[in-house]
């Protein structure tokens, strides 16, 4: 197919995928919805394991962390659970290698083998070494990647994991093919091959037979090493596996035109080429193209192969394949070069040189991302108590250097004194403002009157005898306080806690309220909520303003609606909470005649929380109120913006 046409037929498909897409995603939020009604014990672990793996599929395509995993790691570590907390790394690090995160994937899973060795757990040390072993061979780290190898072997045979030993043994293979060690390949592949076959393992089985080939060809084995493909092939095709099917085609064109038979080497890559159109991954049509090419070229049938090799370079461009791209123009610039076309063969040199420097500074840069990734991580665990540290520090050698002061300057002693006073005094002041800010926002929060007409409510429940709706606000309840009291330690939580809290705080206000209201949270989808970090409890205040100011006072035939969006513009996080109460104009006039002079504290504190952000990061970070009205001028709602700078784990 054309370039043409497969941008044609991509457009085309866009509008289905679009709406497949948001199927899925409503679907795996009603699941990950589900999971969280869960007690938080280890079977909630177990559960949030067991959809991720279901729905990791989605995740993996789109490019997207997964949220099943995530929670497990995180509430493994509150339970101190070792075999959740290696289960769970595990799965994120594989996931990290299946988008090559090598280096993240690599620290993933030996964290996952620590907690495997603190849980005892010998099915999950071999399972843990397994995966670190194949991150380290990735990374051509082959003589670590090896010794893990060998330490999941031996344990694997002693437990009898058959599946470990394979993996292991196959893996062993695989290394000493790449250091050309091809004797002893053939011994571990040979191996791992008969467990494949007592196994019933077909998939096993056709990778090791195609790892044989690939042995038996780098010893010069041609004939044996086109028995093995074979051999892979047929299973290949009994199970309709294309991508195995093009492997064995490549590998046995590859074969037959070492062997200088080229009519044969033709017939199986052209076999390649068909396959490859019912594999996903393109880079496989590009590479068929390409040996294609080569094979032309090596035949001297030049024109034929440039169109092939050039056919290989449309398709890795428009798809990105610089490595493909690399090797086409390497080709194409050895043609050029056989038909004494030596300038054009320079120019194509020199495109090849171009994405090669590409490609390192690629990997160069994600080696340096996964590096300081890894760092930021482990950095932050430590950040408050380094923080304290400095101040101590600065403390004590704030009060050595007015000693130091004193003792050399006794003739400016009184001047020096009230200068000193007069900073020590302003420097006090602001941090006493600052302590006393933060200590307020804590503290108010949750307004008192909620907590004490919660449980009021609570009480109501029960002494009216419906102990499912008390069980349901206490367990909703508590799980609030939990929430707020682990948050507010904390001067910046990930955006999915605070919806969490968020979420719960407006189920019970709506409990309490008799469903009077309704409430959405509208999410940008390129904002990861596991990454980005916002004040804790910074929107509650605005939310509670919104249901006790303007949407109580409804009138009851009339439904209360509550949007919760929040969206990523540039480096700011825009939170906008819109409600379609009574408005503020008409909640005043209800509230002089009820006589109430009470102000709210936590809008109050929050807007002094947002004010200090702005002057700290010296970015932007504001308030915004607008009064909603129809074309009539009556009052529609209001709409609170909160801008707050775009902080992030990473």
């Amino acid at each position: 197919m054309s370039i043409r046409g497969v941008c044609f037929l991509y457009l085309l498909l866009s509008g289905a995928c679009f709406t497949a897409i948001a199927q899925d995603s409503l679907r795996i939020y009603k699941q990950l919805d589900s999971v969280h009604r869960l007690p938080s014990d280890t079977g909630k672990v177990s559960a949030l394991l067991k959809k991720g793996g279901q729905n990791n599929r989605f995740f993996e395509t789109h490019k997207i962390e997964n949220p099943f995993w995530q929670e497990a790691l995180t509430l493994s570590l509150q339970l101190k659970y070792p075999k959740g907390v290696s289960q769970a790394y595990n799965e994120l690090g594989t996931a990290k290698r299946n988008r090559s995160l090598y280096i993240i994937a690599e620290d993933y899973h030996e964290k996952a083998l620590k907690a495997a060795e603190e849980a005892r757990d010998t099915f999950l040390i071999v399972f843990s070494l397994n995966n670190a072993g194949v991150d380290c061979r990735r990374q051509d780290k082959l003589q670590k990647a090896f010794d893990y190898h060998v330490k999941a072997l031996i344990l694997a045979e002693k437990i009898n994991d058959i599946r470990n030993v394979c993996v292991a043994t196959n893996s062993i293979g695989n290394i000493q093919l790449s250091t050309e060690k091809y004797e002893d390949a053939i011994t571990h592949f040979t191996h791992a091959l008969e467990l494949e076959e007592k196994s019933n393992n077909q998939l096993g089985v056709a990778i090791n037979l195609g790892n044989l080939g690939f042995a038996y060809q780098g010893l010069n084995k041609l004939d044996m090493a086109i028995q093995y493909h074979k051999r892979s092939l047929a299973i290949n095709q009994k199970m309709d596996r294309p991508i195995g099917m093009a492997i064995c085609y490549n590998a046995l064109g590859a074969a037959y035109k070492e062997k200088k038979d080229y009519a044969a080497a033709m017939e199986y890559l052209k076999k390649a080429l068909e396959v490859n159109d019912k594999v996903d991954d393109k880079v496989h049509v590009a590479e068929s193209y390409l040996s294609i090419g080569k094979l032309l070229s090596a035949q001297g049938k030049h024109d034929e192969a440039r169109k092939n090799i050039m056919q290989s370079i449309d398709i890795s461009t428009f798809w990105g394949f610089k490595a493909m791209l690399m090797d086409a123009y390497k080709a194409l610039a050895a043609d050029f070069k056989e038909s004494g076309e030596f300038k054009k063969s320079l120019e194509a040199t020199d495109r090849s040189l171009l994405y090669k420097d590409s490609i390192l500074d690629e990997k160069s840069a994600m080696a340096l991302t996964q590096m300081q990734t890894i760092y930021e991580v482990d950095r932050k665990d430590n950040q408050i108590r380094n923080l304290e540290h400095d101040k101590m520090v600065g403390e004590l050698r704030t009060k050595r250097n007015v000693v130091i002061t004193f003792a050399l300057a006794a003739f400016l002693l009184m001047a020096i004194v009230g200068g000193l006073f007069y900073i020590r005094h302003r420097n006090l002041k602001a941090n006493k403002r600052t302590l006393q800010l933060e200590l307020r926002s804590l503290r108010s929060q949750m307004n008192p009157h909620f907590i004490f007409n919660s449980l009021s409510s609570i009480h109501r429940y029960i002494w009216s005898n419906n102990q499912e709706e008390a069980s349901d606000y206490l367990t909703k309840f508590s799980r609030l306080m939990r929430l707020i009291l682990d948050n507010t330690q904390h001067t910046f939580v990930t955006l999915n806690k605070e919806l969490e809290s968020l979420r719960l705080y407006l189920d019970l206000e709506s409990l309490r309220c008799n469903g009077i209201f309704e409430y959405r949270f509208l999410i940008d989808a390129e904002i990861n909520d596991e990454e980005v970090l916002i004040p804790p409890m910074i929107l509650q205040p605005y939310v509670e303003n919104a249901i006790w100011h303007g949407l109580v006072h409804k009138h009851p035939d009339e439904k209360g609606l509550l949007d919760i969006e929040i969206v990523l513009q540039k480096r700011s996080l825009v939170c906008t909470i819109t409600d379609n109460g009574i408005g503020r104009k008409k909640a005043m006039e209800i509230k002089d005649k009820k006589g109430r002079l009470h102000n709210s504290v936590g809008m109050k504190v929050t807007e002094g929380r947002i004010d200090l952000i702005r002057k700290i990061n010296n970015k932007e970070a504001k308030v915004t109120v607008t009064d909603l009205e129809d074309e009539s001028g009556k009052a529609t709602g209001t709409k609170v913006t909160i801008i707050l700078p775009a902080e992030f784990i990473f």
